[in-house]
């Protein structure tokens, strides 16, 4: 088993076309056909299924292709290792995010960051946490900011970094909109924007856990995406959202964000850090330390009386 043959197999699995991975591989198709045939016959297992309308993985190569990207992970960061050293100074990062961290807390990181390891090049991008927790775990990203808490299984190290709170999203010209704070009880009748159930499955369980705790059913009118979204549709009076407070800084004129009078058990979230033990790079490290620093720095300015 070579790694040129694991790397092939998963060219292969990524396009289930002996043709097209052989285009992405710069070869010719039979000497891949060979090659995959080859490793099977060593393996002892079929890895992929030849059916009439193209290939598919059989659960041996499911398993194959799995390992095989991690292979090719560690044979990569062999690679890194000896190109940048262990100062973490240089070369690629990736970095993740969900689209509320863009308010001020991945500016404020990237900043320092960009200070800090000009020679580090920053690949940035946003996603769901649920979407962003599945990257670290196959090695696509090295870091990630997610919402927290995360409510599904995860072999991803989680680390808080900066509290938030839910806050209720009203249109500007509720007749709530002059309070400071409301009830759940008391919008209970409203019709409620909420987030997706099966893109945005954190945020939205999170949403309807605070609905349980405040013992209501609410009249759900429609689900989106990002937060920015929800206040559009806020804004144009198509109801009422539950939406992190960080995002009062954003919200436009039309919209009013109010106190939820709630246990704080139930509406306290954040945003955390994500990365996956065992394959932090010396610049995933830094990137920790460096935004840990910095959210900390901002704390302590923030806290300093006026003079």
């Amino acid at each position: 088993m070579e790694l040129r043959q694991l790397k092939q197999a998963i060219v292969l699995a990524e396009t289930l076309n002996f043709h097209r991975a052989a285009e992405r591989l710069h070869m010719a198709q039979p000497p891949l056909s060979t090659s995959i045939k080859k490793l099977e016959d060593e393996l002892g297992a079929a890895l992929f299924e030849r059916l009439p309308s193209g290939l598919r993985l059989t659960p041996a190569g499911e398993a194959l292709v799995r390992n095989a990207r991690r292979v090719m992970f560690y044979t990569d960061e062999i690679r890194r290792a000896v190109r940048e050293g262990e100062s973490g100074e240089q070369g690629q990062l990736k970095v993740g995010f969900v689209g509320s961290a863009s308010y001020s807390l991945l500016p404020l990181i990237v900043r320092h960051f960009r200070r800090r390891y000009p020679r580090v090049d920053l690949v940035i991008e946003e996603s769901t946490t649920v979407e962003l927790l599945r990257r670290l775990e196959n090695h696509e990203l090295d870091v990630a900011l997610v919402r927290f808490p995360v409510l599904v299984p995860t072999e991803v190290t989680l680390m808080e970094l900066q509290k938030d709170i839910l806050m209720l999203a009203v249109s500007a010209d509720s007749p709530l909109a002059e309070r400071d704070s409301v009830s759940l009880r008391e919008v209970a009748d409203q019709p409620f924007i909420v987030y997706s159930r099966t893109l945005v499955p954190t945020m939205h369980a999170l949403t309807m856990y605070v609905f349980e705790e405040a013992g209501i059913h609410p009249r759900i009118a429609q689900e989106a995406v990002q937060v920015q979204t929800l206040l559009s549709l806020v804004e144009s009076g198509l109801g009422v959202a539950l939406v992190p407070g960080l995002a009062t800084r954003y919200a436009g004129s039309g919209v009013r964000l109010l106190h939820l009078d709630a246990p704080s058990s139930a509406i306290n979230v954040a945003i955390a850090l994500a990365a996956m033990p065992d394959a932090l790079r010396p610049a995933a490290r830094n990137f920790i330390e460096l935004a840990h620093e910095a959210v900390a720095g901002t704390a302590a300015s923030t806290a300093e009386p006026r003079r």
